[in-house]
């Protein structure tokens, strides 16, 4: 692909703008709480925005149009799984978590917020689910490096691990200096640009291709299945499609955004933006991997989760290329760098804090914070090092496995005043455990092709309920921490 100066000039140029939010964020942050929740003042236009384009990431961008170009429109009920998952957790979840953790010893992570919710003095249930965000964020964050070195790779020409290198630093950079503002803030900015990206792109192709009725022809030409929404239907694939919305409910990433909301009231006008925004974005990509398949009819692209990026590069002006490319990168930055963050403020507030006797300061706790938040990264990199790892694949894995260990512990432990610690325990082994057992089975077909959120998320519910029921005599506690928190 050849390089033009105006494509440098302005993808350069977003870099730097990223750069500056997050050193204006580094002269706002002056304790922990700003760093890793920005002080709980967040916006409800900057919550929603933040929400979706940390929850979307390069999968957006990348993996969906991939998907469709690949398959056609079949692909998109991983779209509506995710619309009707995401507003459920708005609205069952985002307000109760926001009250609940701010109640709850004004809890700053998710593991936090589990020991004070259960009293667990042992501090089990707070490593417990502290060293499993560790395990599955290191493959959601490599997914997201993998995304950044394709885009290096294929609008630089550059190798592989030199692309992967470079969109690293670039991202590990503003995270390091500004933190939650600064994700927060730059999360505003690039869901702003990739709406503008996924409305621009397939309209600009369809009018290059001669219009919609010739679009269209080539489509069928290309494609007859293309809109074909049960193309190669089967009940176990539509199930495991439309089942990624149960994921929504156990993303740390995402239920941080609900923790930093500025108050519950915010919420409901938080919620009608985060919903319009995905709305629209999912069916942009859903157009950019359809007008796709019509654009290279001709010459199939080897790598299906390029086509946004060959899409622009051939039919815009080189310097709106250069901003609809850095989109891209926007999306992948905006969940890396809430990755990152949920990460490192893992690490200081539920390993350092919890179990060193040593009582540090603020800004010692905050650079410590951000030098954890380089350790991960360097870790996701050695893990993102194979060039054929798929976005989609590592995502879709990471993803199992949060929704599966705390989506039902979440729900549970904002809901039902009776469960307890050791339910909430073996919740989230449960889950995390059949997400990690489950793909090694799908050989043995029949039930064992559903995607291992399903499995992972009943089974995980099941063991919180049975076992609280078992253990209910012996843990009063509690049930009054619950009904203090609900008044």
């Amino acid at each position: 692909m050849e390089i033009e100066l105006p494509l440098i000039v302005t993808f350069i140029g977003y870099l730097l703008a990223t750069l500056f939010i997050g050193f204006v964020a580094y002269k706002a942050t002056n304790t922990l709480s700003d760093y890793i929740l920005g002080g709980r003042q967040l916006g409800p236009a900057v919550t929603a925005l933040s929400v979706g384009a940390s929850d979307m990431s390069g999968w957006l961008l990348l993996g969906l149009p991939g998907a469709i170009y690949l398959s056609g429109a079949s692909a998109v009920w991983i779209g509506v799984g995710l619309v009707i998952g995401a507003f459920f957790n708005w609205l069952l979840v985002a307000p109760r978590l926001r009250a609940f953790t701010e109640k709850a010893g004004n809890a700053l992570t998710i593991p936090e917020f589990l020991e004070n919710r259960f009293a667990d003095k042992s501090h089990t249930l707070r490593f417990i689910s502290a060293f499993t965000i560790l395990i599955f964020f290191t493959f959601y964050v490599s997914s997201g490096l993998v995304g950044g070195a394709i885009l290096f790779e294929k609008v630089f020409g550059l190798d592989y691990n030199t692309a992967l290198l470079i969109g690293a630093i670039v991202i590990v950079s503003y995270t390091f200096l500004g933190g939650f503002l600064a994700v927060s803030w730059t999360d505003f900015f690039q869901g702003c640009l990739m709406l503008i990206a996924l409305i621009i792109l397939p309209i600009v192709a369809v009018n290059e291709l001669g219009g919609l009725d010739k679009t269209q022809e080539i489509l069928i030409n290309a494609n007859p299945d293309y809109a074909n929404l049960f193309k190669d239907f089967s009940w176990i694939g539509f199930v495991s499609l439309m089942a990624w919305g149960l994921g929504y409910f156990g993303q740390p990433h995402i239920l941080s955004r609900f923790m930093a909301i500025r108050s519950v009231e915010d919420i409901p006008k938080s919620r009608n933006i985060a919903m319009a925004w995905m709305v629209v974005s999912l069916i942009g990509a859903l157009s950019v991997g359809l007008v796709g398949i019509a654009y290279y009819a001709g010459q199939p692209l080897d790598n299906p989760e390029t086509i946004f990026i060959f899409l622009a590069k051939a039919i815009l002006n080189p310097w709106v290329a250069g901003i609809i490319i850095a989109a891209i990168l926007s999306a992948i930055m905006s969940t890396i760098d809430s990755q990152l963050l949920v990460c490192s403020s893992v690490i200081v507030e539920d390993f350092y804090k919890n179990f060193s006797k040593r009582k540090a300061s603020e800004n010692e706790l905050v650079w410590l914070t951000r030098f954890s938040l380089l350790a991960i990264a360097i870790l996701a990199s050695l893990v993102a090092l194979d060039p054929q790892s798929s976005v989609l694949g590592l995502v879709s894995y990471a993803w199992a496995g949060f929704g599966s260990a705390f989506g039902p512990t979440i729900i549970l432990a904002l809901f039902w005043s009776k469960f307890n610690r050791h339910g909430a325990l073996a919740s989230i082994i449960t889950g995390a455990v059949v997400v990690i057992v489950w793909p090694m089975l799908k050989d043995l077909g029949g039930l064992f092709a559903l995607y291992e959120l399903i499995p992972g998320f009943l089974l995980a519910f099941i063991a919180g309920y049975l076992v609280t029921k078992a253990t209910i005599n012996s843990d009063n506690k509690s049930e009054q921490i619950f009904h203090s928190l609900n008044n």
